[in-house]
């Protein structure tokens, strides 16, 4: 499932982020790349352990928590803490594949990578080039959106990020260990939740509400890994 979310972040938070991250120190986005990915990857990160990256990422999750059609599709069990990341022209990250598994820097938790995530923080206009591309069985999709809005996709695809070549491209990126491991499951549990939302708006006392309901429960009851 490629989902976009839309307006993750308020005008206020955005606005918060960006002055952090202009005042903020900068380190090569080497730093977690893993073997592969080392190779293709040009980038500026801020570095893990700051007090901006802290700071910013409290931030974003808090967002994530209020923002249902994340937590409808993503069925997160985990979050790994979000990153900061910036292209500058010349910059870029070709083709990878997101490791399977990220250990959370200091701790001895681990996060299954189930779901990849974008959160853009630079609108288009400031910058151009810096699409990300996902590809699924449609073919590939270039994603450059709003600042504020989120991608959300499987980790498991193959995703490369154009360079910039003018202005800065900046984002929060973030993977996901959802309840649901697989994806075509969690895709039928979120298309049945959206017409579940449909049904209780224009027909609210309709007794298939509780069953369709009932159905959804007990599909996440099955599939989940709790």
């Amino acid at each position: 499932m490629l989902l976009r979310i839309p307006s993750v972040l308020t005008a206020e938070e955005l606005a918060r982020c960006r002055r952090a991250i202009e005042a903020a120190s900068w380190v090569d986005g080497s730093v977690t790349a893993g073997h592969q990915s080392v190779r293709v990857k040009e980038n500026e990160q801020l570095p893990e352990d700051s007090q901006a990256a802290h700071d910013l990422g409290a931030l974003v999750m808090g967002a994530l928590e209020r923002t249902p059609r994340f937590i409808a599709a993503a069925l997160p069990l985990k979050v790994f803490p979000p990153l900061f990341n910036r292209y500058r022209p010349g910059h870029a990250f070709g083709v990878h594949v997101d490791n399977a598994v990220r250990q959370v820097r200091g701790t001895p938790h681990r996060v299954r990578t189930d779901l990849s995530a974008t959160l853009f923080l630079a609108a288009p206009d400031e910058y151009d080039g810096g699409e990300l591309v996902v590809e699924d069985t449609y073919g590939a999709h270039s994603v450059k959106l709003p600042a504020g809005d989120l991608i959300l996709y499987p980790a498991s695809r193959p995703v490369p990020c154009a360079g910039s070549t003018r202005g800065e491209r900046i984002a929060s990126f973030f993977w996901i260990q959802s309840m649901v491991r697989d994806d075509a499951d969690r895709t039928l549990l979120f298309d049945l939740d959206n017409a579940i939302q449909r049904l209780a708006a224009s027909d609210p006392d309709n007794p298939a509400l509780v069953q369709l309901t009932g159905v959804y429960h007990n599909l996440l009851r099955r599939w989940s890994e709790l």
